[in-house]
């Protein structure tokens, strides 16, 4: 026992935890590349062994020990049912920052992130590895002129900088973004808000993902607002309005997977006959559809109907496992089942909750932000832990810090 905790009061446990995030984060940096990684599922399980030693070598309180048995319990559950260990290695994940202060992390995150996507960007752009720009069709038509009438749908030239696809250039400058307004908030000036900015009409130019563009431009009005009306921070009507849009974002995502077989006939009833015949309900759905570039009807075009209500259930199943769509709030109750993405949305609430009784002003932009954006991309709900930031502040708000002598 006294080597144990002569070890656990060591830089060792620190370590650990670090080399597991920078694993992690470097994975995410290669996912984003023209590599494929054919090692991806050995790092995976080199990181959780070190986020698990990293938990063995910290001390919880009982009540926490009864909340992380719980839920790697519900982890395996996950595991026997689907065959994929996601929620096991995300448990394990935020259990092990604790002890970890949670700008150090995020900070770390943000400077490996910014570094590696600097590498992409560079050996693109010079020619060495990654194609620098992607022509294709971008679904920017209606229905009307391509699935209905079937009329070729125009490709164009977008730039990706070496990063597969526009949106995922789109993506990574987001979340760049975010996580660095968030470090270093108190620091930043109006001019910085201004910057970045320019900087997202740029990206835009460049990728031409007008999701991704209005989301940064929402997340930096917030931030810079927040920034410099100090009123918005200490009150509770800014984080009862981060409820409200939370609230409405899960909402509208089940609403969507209930509805989307109704909104498909819907819109092609409008176009042929001219009249949907459904309620005005549908018809609404159908008008947001047309603007996040038909993400709802994206749901009915399998056979199963893969992301639908009726193909969810408690656990999920492994055939879940296998499709891929971009309404992020509905890929975790369809990927994972309803018991994980319940506890995720709860965790999400419990978060906001920290969030307010610290009256972090940041990051109620961010947990705002985030969740909009999950609506329509699933960039968050993801195997790969480096992608989830939102993850560390879990981690860091659920289990408080405890100073040690040996954190630099």
């Amino acid at each position: 026992m006294e080597l144990y905790h002569k070890i656990r009061k060591s830089r060792l446990p620190w370590y650990l935890f670090y080399i597991g995030l920078t694993m992690e984060l470097i994975i995410v940096i290669v996912d984003k590349s023209n590599y494929t990684n054919p090692i991806e599922g050995r790092l995976f399980q080199v990181t959780f062994l070190l986020f698990f030693l990293k938990m063995l070598l910290t001390a919880y309180t009982g009540k926490e020990w009864g909340v992380i048995l719980f839920l790697e319990l519900i982890g395996v559950i996950s595991y026997r049912v689907t065959g994929g260990n996601d929620l096991i290695r995300l448990v394990t994940f935020v259990a092990a920052c604790k002890e970890i202060p949670l700008r150090q992390m995020l900070r770390y995150a943000f400077y490996v992130t910014l570094a590696g996507c600097t590498v992409i960007v560079l050996l693109s752009v010079s020619g060495i590895y990654g194609e620098i720009s992607l022509t294709q069709a971008y679904g920017r038509e209606s229905a009307e002129t391509t699935l209905y009438i079937g009329v070729e749908p125009t490709e164009e030239t977008r730039y990706t900088l070496g990063m597969g696809h526009p949106n995922a250039l789109a993506c990574m400058f987001l979340m760049l973004a975010a996580m660095g307004t968030y470090v270093y908030f108190e620091q930043m000036k109006w001019y910085s808000y201004l910057f970045l900015m320019l900087l997202n009409a740029g990206v835009y130019k460049l990728a031409g993902s007008k999701t991704s563009m209005l989301i940064t431009t929402a997340f930096l009005a917030g931030a810079c607002a927040m920034r410099y009306c100090r009123f918005l921070q200490k009150g509770r009507i800014a984080y009862l309005c981060g409820l409200l849009v939370f609230a409405v974002c899960i909402g509208f995502s089940v609403d969507a997977a209930v509805c989307a077989q109704r909104v498909r006939e819907a819109q092609w009833n409008e176009f042929f006959y001219l009249n949907p015949y459904d309620n005005q309900h549908i018809v609404a759905l159908g008008k947001i559809d047309q603007q996040i570039s038909g993400r709802i009807k994206s749901l009915t075009e399998t056979q199963r109907k893969d992301g639908m209500i009726q193909t969810w259930s408690l656990f999920s199943e492994p055939e879940n496992r296998k499709h891929y769509f971009d309404m992020g709030w509905v890929k975790l109750f369809y990927r994972y089942g309803i018991v994980p993405g319940l506890l995720y949305v709860l965790a999400q609430l419990a978060l906001l909750w920290k969030m307010y009784q610290r009256r972090d002003a940041c990051g109620l932009v961010v947990f705002v932000v985030m969740a909009v954006y999950t609506v329509v991309e699933a960039h968050l709900i993801s195997v790969y832990i480096g992608r989830n930031f939102l993850m560390m502040m879990m981690g860091s708000y659920f289990l408080p810090v405890q100073k040690l002598d040996n954190q630099p």
